[in-house]
């Protein structure tokens, strides 16, 4: 069978950032789709995605062959004509995206382009298929390897921050709440409070390219086709897992692109929370960032700025706009196509194009920091941190904690400006006054140094996922094998995808 005229009817419109659309008619003519009742006017500039569709240019290239490819396969079109537009394609290719024609959308410019250089045959690679799916394809194409360049940033940074966490098992810093002192923790348990969003992360961008690797092509403008296509093939060839069941919802949901942008928002919001603690670490000198992540200032010489570290916390704004703008777009749309959906992508490039740099910027700060061992010594006994230790001992001897609490309240209340921690007889004199008897009857002198010692407060808090080291090498340990298993996954889809592109390129080959 060899019909050259697109499958949609007129009314076609077509997607963006894949692509602007307008009325779609037959591909007749040697060198143009015509749309003559649809060429000019002002509108025509403010429609056209030409210049934001370099971004799926190649992803385009790749769904004609595989289209093209199944045409033939199937009979629809002739093997010779095959060749010729699949010839004309790697022309196409390698003239680049500068050089097609002016058209609407890259779509209609690269069939535009295959036609001048092939003919009215040319226009047969658009049978059986709408811009409609082809855009949907192409955004999911090249979304899907997007998202994979996001999970080897993320599970890369992983690496680095348990990498980072093993060399600090035992380096003792204070612990926040409020922002004010609370108890001695250690500098690899607050890193490990942001390497386990980052596994969190990891599931939820495996979820979204699931989600993402499914293909829309042959769907046509939403209704189908009545040529006898090979859906299940064109997947094959892309190296999608599938394919999306219904036409309907092929070409008219973009919820993959929501899971995405939604993914990497989650991710950037958390990655702005480590920026200011490390912003504020600076400020407070328990660390220096690498001159290679400062900057200073323009008067002040003395000046050594986080900078680069304030950047990052802003990209949460970004990748929160761009989360908002999509779904407002998206909200309220009819089925099926609607040129909105147009606007519905460049959110998705935001996210994708701000999150990963900003990550790999925050861990080489992180990881390449100095961290001042003495400064944070000092600091982890600050404002009576280890005050919850000493009324955990005196629980632990048997004291209901709500009285332990107590104990340790009233002596909290009565410290003098700038002591840390009380003497052990203001500990007995609390004690003697609510208990009724000696702090000693329940925790002995020894123990309760000790337990003031933000070391030893560190030390006793080995319940599992706490910051004594000993609890901490199994979080480590723990981490890594969750990120081996992650490392597992995607290398595992890398590589199918990477397969069926050499398949589908040995498949042209046999006919060029």
């Amino acid at each position: 069978m060899t019909d050259g005229e697109d499958t949609p009817g007129a009314d076609e419109t077509a997607d963006a950032s894949g692509a602007g659309g307008s009325a779609d008619g037959a591909t007749t003519g040697g060198t143009a789709i015509r749309r003559d009742r649809f060429s000019g006017g002002p509108a025509r500039g403010f429609m056209s995605s030409l210049a934001a569709d370099e971004r799926i240019f190649a992803a385009d290239l790749q769904v004609d062959r595989a289209h093209t490819v199944m045409l033939a396969e199937q009979g629809i079109v002739d093997d010779e004509d095959a060749a010729a537009i699949l010839d004309a394609l790697d022309d196409v290719e390698a003239a680049g995206h500068g050089e097609l024609p002016d058209a609407e959308d890259v779509h209609e410019a690269i069939e535009t382009a295959v036609i001048q250089r092939v003919g009215p045959e040319g226009g047969r690679m658009h049978t059986a298929r709408s811009r409609n799916d082809e855009v949907a394809t192409c955004i999911r194409y090249r979304l899907r390897a997007d998202i994979f360049e996001a999970l080897e940033t993320v599970v890369g940074a992983r690496e680095q921050l348990l990498d980072a966490a093993e060399s600090h098992t035992e380096t003792v810093m204070p612990g926040f709440t409020h922002l004010q002192y609370a108890q001695p923790v250690t500098v690899a348990h607050w890193i490990l409070s942001y390497e386990g969003p980052l596994a969190r992360d990891t599931e939820r961008l495996l979820a979204a390219l699931d989600t993402t690797n499914q293909s829309p092509l042959g769907a046509a403008a939403f209704a189908g086709t009545p040529f006898d296509v090979d859906r299940e093939r064109t997947a094959e060839l892309l190296g999608f897992d599938g394919t999306v069941a219904n036409s309907m919802d092929a070409t008219s949901s973009r919820d993959f692109l929501v899971e995405t942008t939604s993914a990497l928002t989650t991710l950037a919001t958390m990655l702005s929370g480590m920026a200011e603690d490390l912003v504020v670490y600076s400020g407070r000198d328990y660390l220096e960032i690498s001159d290679d992540y400062a900057s200073t200032s323009s008067i002040m010489p003395q000046k050594k700025n986080p900078d680069t570290l304030e950047i990052v916390r802003a990209t949460a704004g970004e990748a929160q706009g761009a989360l908002q703008r999509l779904l407002t777009t998206l909200k309220g749309l009819p089925r099926s196509y609607n040129i909105d959906l147009q606007e519905a992508t460049p959110p998705a490039w935001t996210a994708v194009d701000s999150v990963p740099p900003a990550l790999e910027v925050a861990t080489g700060a992180l990881t390449t920091a100095e961290w001042h061992e003495d400064v944070l010594a000092a600091e982890a006994a600050a404002g009576f941190s280890t005050a919850t230790g000493v009324a955990d001992r005196l629980a632990m001897a048997g004291v209901p904690f709500r009285t332990a609490h107590e104990v340790v309240a009233t002596v909290a209340e009565d410290l003098d400006p700038g002591q840390d921690a009380p003497e052990i007889a203001e500990l007995e004199a609390a004690a003697e006054g609510i208990l009724g008897e000696p702090l000693t009857a329940y925790v002995d002198a020894e123990t309760l140094e000790a337990t003031l010692d933000p070391v030893e407060s560190v030390a006793m808090r080995d319940s599992a996922g706490g910051p004594a080291p000993e609890a901490v090498a199994t979080q480590i340990e723990e981490a890594r094998e969750r990120l081996a298993a992650d490392e597992d996954a995607v290398a595992e889809r890398t590589d199918a995808v990477a397969t069926a592109l050499d398949d589908l390129e040995s498949e042209v080959a046999d006919y060029v």
